[in-house]
């Protein structure tokens, strides 16, 4: 395995270096393979957790920020389209209302 390391001395891992890692310690164990690759039980961890949430995919670097971004995009979105609907609801509650009220003949009767 070929990891990249940084000017700052911290290593980078690509997808398959970081799914051969998983398998690795999945099969001889997570404190051996922690220690041949020298990396944290946290970062081991971090990973297992986004290829478990997310596929694959999770574990590449920047996919994940830029799926939350939109996700946060699409939250937002969504909240302003519950407010139009809430507003047009709202608007055609009133509609009826003084339809109600100007015409009296078109109230149900019960």
């Amino acid at each position: 395995m070929e990891m990249q390391k940084t000017e700052k001395g911290t290593k980078k891992f690509t997808k398959e270096e970081k799914l051969a890692i998983l398998e690795e310690g999945s099969k001889n164990g997570v404190k051996v393979t922690l220690a041949k690759y020298d990396l944290y039980p946290a970062t081991y961890y971090y990973w297992k957790k986004k290829l478990l949430v997310y596929g694959a995919d999770g574990l590449n670097h920047r996919t994940l920020k830029d799926r939350e971004a939109q996700i946060k995009r699409l939250e937002k979105e969504n909240e302003q389209l519950k407010i139009l609907l809430a507003e047009k609801e709202l608007e055609g509650k009133l509609k009826d209302e003084m339809l109600k009220k100007k015409y009296p003949e078109l109230r149900r009767k019960r």
